[in-house]
């Protein structure tokens, strides 16, 4: 059920049980309700677009984003051509056209996966047995994948708009202004996107972290607005840093979550982003060398060199 038609059930349930309470004022009413909804109702479901109706673009949702919660980069390579499809549908409708933004920038993920696929040769397979995975790239191979297919992509139109709008915003939270481009990763400088887990605006926040760091979901989603998104992601970031003392690693935690993260250095017992590269979520594999690619190519920096932010 969507959350306006819960709205309207709790305010007539509500007019209901108050009707004979004169003090109660019709504003405060519609208060108490918002304030009921924004306290008890997903915060996925108070956001969310009308419901994509086709069974294989929904299918297609389940599957890329089971193959990027998976073990092998490779296993992105077989949805690039249903991708580009998907993207013509949901770009035909106004309704599904923040999925279209997504899944944009989701599209150079599925290239350089389709050539991991092509580049590294499969592992023979014993007699009768099915072939083995192809094996994740090293991290410093992801790396050079990703500053080849950097180097030939142009800024967009957003971007140039975006970024010396946002740039002083990464700055005033401390942060390095040049952080700014994860939104290239994020929604391709897209304000509209909004993706199939829920994340939403240029740099595809969560409603719990929106929340988290001082966001608005009700009755205007901040996600969308470019200055108090860049905001919460600059102070996610930071907090992200100053929980892992290193770049490579807060990235890693901004998309696989900071629980992930922690997960495996420990069980690999070491501090480093390279030993853990390869065991990573499918998605951070690769996002984290793209959003190194980009520095690299937009801004001549190295992620690793990136100050910390100052406190």
């Amino acid at each position: 059920m969507k959350a306006c038609g819960l709205l309207v059930l709790f305010l007539i349930g509500s007019l209901v049980a108050w009707a004979d309470d004169d003090t109660v004022t019709l504003p405060e009413l519609i208060q108490g309700a918002q304030q009921w909804t924004q306290e008890n109702l997903d915060t996925n479901v108070l956001n969310e677009l009308p419901s994509v109706d086709d069974p294989q673009v929904q299918q297609f949702f389940r599957e890329i984003q089971r193959r990027y919660q998976g073990d092998y980069v490779v296993d992105l390579a077989a949805l690039r051509s249903t991708a580009q499809t998907v993207q013509s549908v949901l770009d035909s409708s106004e309704d599904t056209q923040p999925y279209a933004a997504w899944l944009k920038a989701q599209m150079d993920y599925l290239d350089v996966a389709d050539e991991i696929r092509i580049t590294i040769p499969p592992p023979e397979a014993e007699t009768n047995q099915p072939p083995p995975p192809i094996a994740n790239p090293s991290a410093q191979k992801e790396r050079d994948l990703w500053i080849k297919k950097v180097s030939v992509v142009s800024w967009s139109a957003s971007a140039k708009e975006y970024v010396p709008e946002l740039k002083p915003i990464f700055t005033a939270q401390k942060v390095p202004p040049e952080l700014v481009w994860v939104a290239e990763v994020e929604s391709s400088f897209d304000r509209h996107a909004l993706s199939p887990a829920g994340a939403a605006g240029l740099f595809q926040l969560m409603p719990d972290t929106a929340k988290r760091f001082g966001l608005s979901l009700w009755p205007r989603d901040q996600r969308y607005q470019p200055e108090p998104s860049a905001t919460a992601s600059a102070q996610y970031l930071k907090y992200l840093y100053d929980r892992f003392k290193d770049w490579r690693l807060a990235l890693a935690a901004y998309n696989a979550g900071e629980g992930t993260v922690q997960k495996l250095l420990d069980r690999y017992k070491t501090h480093n982003y390279d030993d853990i590269a390869e065991h990573l979520p499918a998605e951070t594999q690769m996002y984290v060398p793209r959003i190194e690619a980009i520095l690299q190519h937009r801004e001549g920096a190295d992620l690793e060199q990136l100050s910390a932010p100052q406190n």
